[in-house]
């Protein structure tokens, strides 16, 4: 059929249904995204950071989730805690450093507390308000250190050392139930022997956090990268599955990686994780957008933290065993970033992909069909993954993916 006209554009191509395409105002509407923090991002448990980043007493990672400043510290009683990053007295920020330790003094307070530089309030790591600068002589018998304190979270330490944080204090459940069964696929490798961050960068991105998600969803967009067609384009790779789980997560079956076939790659297989076959490869999708690949030696996590409907920050860490010689942590790294480092075989090319999808959705463009129609009875280039997230989406949302100016209704298309 020849180029479309501005009717036939927005007809419905084929024969497909709803369900099979969503309406691109989800990734561009600021009224919708405003929603997903409240209705989504408010409510579930999201990964803020992992245990090995607070190794010792004293040792804290800021974060955020919905706008909402997070600090994680490490106590002195080695448990691990969460709390806005907020003071109760005027509302200030805390702490402004990514990671760092309140082991030594900060401005205006005292070593091993958190401290308000605003006003000299401090804090322990517990979140009990520890001293009130002139506190008897401006609040008398009115107010006193044991009346206020930090926000305290909802904070859980689970599935190989990640820390899970919910802003919902009545959440129904616990992370590894809000999972159902979904790291199951790869519970074994990362939970026998404790793991640590080896690699920590981060991009912001002109696109829609959901783009991420759905680039690391489907893999028909493998014809993009080289590496994956070399390594990976045969009878295995092809019977992989998509499967999905309650809530909205999906996991992605293994195969084994050739990486001997790319030039000046080598097989993995001497730095798989605790009872992970040799160079295979499972993947998670896991609601509302953070994804975790185990890909033969290196665990990568990703982080999305939406900044608007047209902005998301992506945080990418590669983690292996602590255990690890200086040697074997030398080859990690060097299989990690040569596939997912900033300058790596895939990562860029994944990048580009969602930022050439979010330049053509901003927010105002023209609503217009994205598809995800192909049905290869769940092998890997299937878009249910995609078509499980979006009706798990419009159940929190309570709107159509198809037409999100309607309200939810069950998908047909599965």
């Amino acid at each position: 059929m020849p180029a479309r006209n501005h009717r036939q554009w927005n007809d419905v191509p084929g024969v497909l249904k709803p369900g099979e395409w969503v309406d691109s105002r989800i990734y561009s509407d600021p009224d919708i995204y405003e929603e997903e923090l409240e209705k989504i991002f408010k409510k579930v448990w999201i990964p803020v950071c992992h245990e090995s980043e607070l190794p010792e007493p004293y040792d804290f990672r800021t974060s955020s989730i919905a706008r909402e400043p997070i600090i994680v510290v490490r106590g002195t009683d080695n448990q691990i805690r969460a709390f806005l990053n907020v003071c109760p007295h005027r509302g200030m920020m805390i702490e402004r450093r990514p990671s760092g330790s309140f082991k030594e003094a900060q401005p205006s307070g005292n070593p091993k507390h958190m401290t308000c530089m605003f006003h000299g309030w401090m804090f322990d790591m517990k979140g009990n308000c520890a001293f009130i600068t002139r506190g008897e002589d401006g609040y008398q018998d009115r107010l006193k250190k044991e009346n206020v304190g930090l926000r305290r979270l909802r904070c859980e330490v689970v599935f190989g050392g990640f820390v899970w944080v919910c802003l919902n204090d009545q959440v129904q459940s616990g992370v590894e139930e809000w999972a159902a069964g979904c790291f199951d696929c790869i519970r074994e490798a990362v939970d026998t022997e404790p793991l640590e961050v080896f690699h920590y960068h981060k991009a912001i991105i002109g696109t829609n956090y959901k783009l991420w998600h759905d680039t690391n969803s489907e893999f028909y967009h493998d014809y993009m990268h080289y590496h994956n067609r070399v390594t990976g384009f045969n009878d295995e790779y092809f019977a992989r599955k998509n499967v999905g789980f309650p809530n909205g997560h999906v996991n992605v079956n293994s195969f084994t990686v050739k990486y001997e076939e790319y030039e000046g790659f080598e097989s993995r297989e001497t730095l798989s994780f605790p009872g992970f076959p040799p160079n295979q490869w499972y993947m998670i999708d896991f609601f509302p957008g953070m994804n975790f690949n185990l890909r033969g030696s290196a665990l990568r996590c990703d982080i999305v933290t939406p900044l608007g409907p047209d902005k998301v920050m992506i945080e990418f860490r590669g983690l292996g065993l602590k255990s690890d010689t200086p040697e074997e942590r030398r080859i990690r790294i060097d299989h990690h970033n040569s596939i997912w480092g900033p300058f790596g075989r895939n990562l860029h090319e994944d990048l580009i992909g969602v930022a050439g999808q979010g330049s053509t959705m901003l927010p105002g463009s023209e609503p217009r069909r994205i598809l995800h129609g192909r049905h290869e009875d769940e092998f890997i280039h299937d878009e249910i993954g995609m078509r499980h997230f979006y009706d798990e989406w419009g159940k929190w949302m309570d709107r159509s993916p198809s037409n999100p100016m309607e309200k939810y209704m069950a998908a047909a298309a599965e």
